[in-house]
């Protein structure tokens, strides 16, 4: 843990949250991840090791809460923990405002798709088992092929073909979906233009836009400069 030395309640914040990673293991917990696999997926480059390590820090400062039933292992926020978010939230939308280059080693497939799992409009999708599929163009081996298994219960998501007919497929590059997702262009932008095909019926093809909900910051209005040099 950094030591700043200083009496400022922002110095004594920092020691604690400035730790690679940190930040984002709160994000998702935040986001409703519990369990250490769950965390991970929200994580994906991070190290198991590292994550444990910054667990255990987190839970000393009293952030985080660990609970053992029966073998199984899960984490939750103390109310410390639970006040990070509107501070969680202003730097996202502060990021999404005024750091907006991605360069490739930003894109993840694996984050990307963990995100759109969770975010899916239930109530926007026909009841029973609704299946999904993504293929990024540009990515080659693991990562490539995701399927989203909707059902009325949740969503689940696989890296191999769960089996059933596919209600429609989302074929695209891996920076496209993702600027999709964080709200820098619009599905009916990327629609027009090629970079993203939705292959389905066309009911389906007009309702999956719908079906994908977008990131909590997608939103947030950007500076007109960055607008006019888009």
């Amino acid at each position: 843990m950094s030591r700043y030395g200083q009496f400022c309640p922002v110095a004594k914040a920092m020691e604690i949250l400035d730790e690679r990673w940190t930040m984002l293991v709160i994000r998702e917990l935040l986001e409703g991840s519990r369990s250490f696999n769950q965390i991970r997926r929200g994580v994906p480059r991070m190290s198991p090791a590292l994550l444990s390590t910054r667990l255990q820090a987190l839970s000393r400062a009293g952030i985080v809460d660990r609970h053992e039933d029966a073998g199984r292992v899960t984490y939750t926020l103390t109310q410390a923990g639970r006040e990070l978010r509107p501070i969680v939230e202003a730097i996202g939308t502060w990021g999404i405002r005024w750091v907006p280059d991605l360069g490739d080693e930003d894109l993840d497939p694996h984050l990307l798709m963990w995100d759109i799992h969770r975010n899916v409009a239930l109530d926007e999708v026909p009841t029973g088992r609704t299946i999904l599929r993504f293929t990024f163009r540009d990515v080659v081996g693991s990562g490539r092929d995701w399927w989203l298994v909707i059902k009325t219960e949740g969503v689940d998501l696989c890296d191999f073909d769960p089996g059933g007919p596919v209600a429609a497929t989302v074929d695209t590059d891996l920076r496209t979906l993702t600027r999709v997702w964080r709200g820098d262009d619009p599905w009916s932008e990327v629609l027009r233009s090629g970079r993203l095909r939705l292959e389905a019926p066309s009911p389906v093809r007009r309702a999956v836009p719908r079906w994908l909900k977008l990131s909590a910051f997608a939103p947030i209005p950007r500076p007109l400069e960055r607008a006019a040099a888009r």
